[in-house]
C-alpha cells in the first residue's frame, strides 16, 4: 500500500486507544482541565458507570466561544508554547490530545462562558464531525458532555466492565485527587442519585480529609513526616508497621500534586518497610513529594501516570532515609507516634538480687535502668551470649506480689507484674493493661544492638583462597570495572579477566557462606539500575536477624520482675521495637476503659 496521511478522525481515534481507556481515564483528564482552569468546585454526574453520560461542570475561568474549536483541536493548549515550558510543566494537562480523542469516540458536548463574556457558547460534536459555534446560555465556567463512550468504535465498547466496576474505578481516582486537592470541593452523582462530596478545606493537607478518606483506622495508626534537603521536600502521612494491609490499596503518592506510580518510589518504600513489615503486608502511605519542575519529566506517557525523575538516584535515597528515620521512631510504648530519637544503647544492667514481694520497683525505680557498659565493640557472639545471659536459665521465678499502687511519672510500658505461660509479660502503666511478647521483643533489641556494632565497624572483607570466577555479559564487565571502588565499600573484591568474566578475589566476611555469583550478579544489576545497592545490607541484615532470633531469650524461661522491667526499659529505647525482626507486634494495650468493657463495669 502506498504511504498517505490519515484522516484527522482516524488519527483522533488511534490518540484515544492511548489517553481514553475507560470512563475513569475521561473524568481525569476532564476533571484535570477544570483544575488547570483554576476551579474551585466541581460537579461530576455520570450514568451506567459513565459509559452512557459524563458530565463534568467547572466554576474556572472558561473559555471563548472562538476558542472553543481549537480546544478540540490535536496539540492545541493554553499550557505550553516552547521547549522551556515543557521541561518545567506545573499544570496537570498540558499534551492538547485529551479532547479531541474523547470527542472523537463519542457524543461530544463542550459549553463555556468567560467573566467578561454576555453569554456563553456551545460546540457540538457527534464522533469527530464539528458542528458550529452556537451562543448558549451559562454561568462562568465550563460544561462537558460526553454521552455514549466508544459507540463508534465497538471493539473498545467490548472491553468495558461492568457498571459497578466503571463506577468504582472513578470513585477511586477522585479519591486520590481529593487527598492531593482538599481545597476543591468535588461532587459526584450517578444515575441521577449523590454519590460523593469532598467539602473544600482551608488547610489544603489536613489529616481529616485522610481520615475522611481512608478511615480512621489510617489516621490512628499513622505517623506525620516532614523533611526537607537538597531541594526536595516530603510530607504526609506514613501507616505504622502494625496497620499494613493485605493489598497495596491505600497507597498513594504525589510529585506536585500530581498522582503518579513510579518504581523508584515503590522500591524506596519497600526498603524503608524491609525490618519492621510482617511477610505478605502493604503498608499504607500518603505522601507528597515538591521538587523543581525541571527535576522531573511528566512527558512521559500521554494518561501522565508516570514520571520520570532526572536524578532518581538522589530522589530514592531522600526517601528511603526521610521514611527510614520515621519508622525507626516506631519503638514499643509510642503509642502510635514518632517519639523523639534516642541512640541505641548496650543492654540493661540487671539487677542481682531476686525479686521479692518487698522489692516491687517503685515509681521512679525505672529511672536507674541505665547503661552501664557499652558492650558493641565485643564480637558478635560475645555479645548476644551475654545479652542472653541476662535472662539466663538460673534466674529465679518471682514469689507472687501484690503489685503496690504507683503514683507520679511512669514509663510508657509501664511496671511488670508477672509472666504468662513463660510467654508474655504482663505490666501495669498509667492507660491499663499492657502484654509484651518476650521473645519477639528480645529478639528486636538484639537485632539492632547487633546492626548497630556492624554499622559502626563498617563492612569487613574476606579474601577467597581460590579467586571464583563469574561469566557475565559485557555490559556487567564494565558495571564492575567502573563501579569498582563502590563495591570495594560492600566489601567485594573484583577484577576484570576478560571482556565477559570477573574475577572474585574477595566477598563481605559476614556473607561468606553465601554464593558470591549470585550476589555479586544482583549487586551489579542494581547498580546497573539505580546506581546503588543494598543487596549486601539485606543478606547482611538477614544474617544478623537469624542469629538474634537464636541468641534472644525463649519462651517458657521464668525471668524475675527485675529482668522483666529491664526489658521493658530496653523496648522504650530500642528503635522499631514495636515489631519484631519479622514485621510481628512485640507489644498491645489494653486501657482501662476496654478492660471495664469487658467485665460490663459502668453499665
Amino acid at each position: 500500500m502506498p504511504i498517505r496521511t490519515l484522516p484527522e478522525i482516524l488519527i483522533n481515534q488511534i490518540a484515544a486507544g492511548e489517553v481514553v481507556e475507560r470512563p475513569a481515564s475521561v473524568v481525569k483528564e476532564l476533571v484535570e482541565n477544570a483544575l488547570d482552569a483554576g476551579a474551585r468546585s466541581l460537579e461530576i454526574d455520570l450514568e451506567v458507570g459513565g459509559t452512557r453520560l459524563i458530565r463534568v461542570r467547572d466554576d474556572g475561568s472558561g473559555m471563548a466561544g472562538d476558542d472553543l474549536p481549537l480546544a478540540v483541536s490535536r496539540h492545541a493548549t493554553s499550557k505550553i508554547a516552547s521547549l522551556d515550558d515543557l521541561e518545567q510543566v506545573r499544570s496537570l494537562g498540558f499534551r492538547g490530545e485529551a479532547l479531541p480523542s474523547i470527542a472523537s469516540v463519542s457524543h461530544f458536548t463542550l459549553t463555556s462562558r468567560r467573566q467578561e463574556d454576555e453569554h456563553g457558547a456551545r460546540l457540538e460534536i457527534d464522533g469527530g464531525r464539528i458542528e458550529p459555534v452556537r451562543p448558549h446560555p451559562h454561568p462562568v465556567g465550563t460544561t462537558v458532555e460526553v454521552r455514549e463512550l466508544f459507540f463508534n468504535v465497538p471493539a473498545r465498547r467490548r472491553f468495558l466492565r461492568a457498571e459497578r466496576t466503571e463506577l468504582g474505578h472513578i470513585e477511586e481516582w477522585l479519591r486520590a485527587l481529593a487527598l492531593a486537592r482538599p481545597d476543591v470541593d468535588i461532587r459526584l452523582g450517578h444515575n441521577g442519585r449523590p454519590n460523593r462530596h469532598y467539602r473544600a478545606m482551608a488547610d489544603a493537607r489536613h489529616l481529616q480529609r485522610v481520615t475522611e478518606i481512608l478511615g480512621d483506622g489510617f489516621a490512628d495508626q499513622c505517623l506525620a513526616i516532614e523533611r526537607e534537603a537538597a531541594g526536595l521536600r516530603l510530607s504526609g502521612w506514613i501507616g505504622l508497621p502494625t496497620a499494613a494491609r493485605s493489598s497495596a490499596d491505600h497507597q498513594y503518592f504525589y510529585v506536585n500534586r500530581r498522582a503518579v506510580r513510579d518504581r523508584v518510589v515503590g522500591h524506596a518504600v519497600r526498603q524503608a518497610y524491609a525490618d519492621v513489615l510482617f511477610h505478605g503486608r502493604h503498608p499504607a502511605f500518603v505522601l507528597f513529594l515538591d521538587l523543581d519542575p525541571r527535576r522531573v519529566d511528566v512527558n512521559v506517557h500521554p494518561a501522565k501516570h508516570e514520571v520520570r525523575f532526572r536524578d532518581s538516584r538522589t530522589i530514592h535515597d531522600f526517601l528511603y532515609r526521610s521514611l527510614h528515620e520515621v519508622l525507626a521512631q516506631t519503638r514499643a510504648g509510642a503509642l502510635g507516634s514518632a517519639q523523639p530519637a534516642a541512640e541505641p544503647g548496650p543492654p540493661m544492667a540487671i539487677a542481682s538480687e531476686p525479686a521479692s514481694p518487698d522489692h516491687s520497683p517503685r515509681p521512679t525505680d525505672w529511672r536507674r535502668y541505665q547503661p552501664t557498659q557499652n558492650s558493641l565493640g565485643l564480637p558478635v557472639r560475645e555479645r548476644i551470649a551475654g545479652y542472653a545471659a541476662l535472662y539466663g536459665a538460673g534466674a529465679r521465678p518471682d514469689a507472687a506480689a501484690e503489685p503496690q499502687a504507683r503514683t507520679g511519672d511512669t514509663p510508657p510500658l509501664g511496671f511488670a507484674l508477672a509472666q504468662l505461660h513463660g510467654i508474655y509479660i504482663l505490666a501495669e502503666n498509667a492507660d491499663g493493661l499492657v502484654l509484651i511478647d518476650m521473645h519477639a521483643a528480645h529478639e528486636r533489641i538484639a537485632y539492632e544492638r547487633l546492626k548497630a556494632a556492624h554499622d559502626g565497624a563498617g563492612i569487613r572483607s574476606q579474601p577467597l583462597l581460590v579467586p571464583v570466577s563469574v561469566s557475565v555479559s559485557e555490559r556487567e564487565a564494565d558495571e564492575a570495572e567502573a563501579q569498582a571502588e563502590t563495591l570495594a565499600s560492600l566489601g567485594f573484591e573484583v577484577r576484570r579477566s576478560g571482556p565477559t568474566a570477573l574475577s572474585i578475589r574477595a566477598i563481605p566476611s559476614l556473607l561468606a557462606e553465601a554464593d558470591p555469583t549470585d550476589l555479586l550478579r544482583d549487586v551489579l544489576a542494581d547498580l546497573g539500575e539505580r546506581g546503588d545497592s543494598q543487596r549486601v545490607t539485606e543478606s547482611r541484615n538477614q544474617r544478623l536477624a537469624t542469629m538474634a532470633c537464636h541468641g534472644a531469650v525463649r519462651a517458657h524461661r521464668r525471668l524475675t520482675v527485675a529482668e522483666m522491667n529491664a526489658l521493658l526499659r530496653d523496648m522504650e529505647t530500642t528503635e522499631r521495637s514495636g515489631q519484631c525482626n519479622h514485621g510481628r507486634p512485640t507489644w498491645t494495650q489494653l486501657s482501662l476503659a476496654e478492660l471495664d468493657k469487658l467485665f460490663l463495669r459502668g453499665r
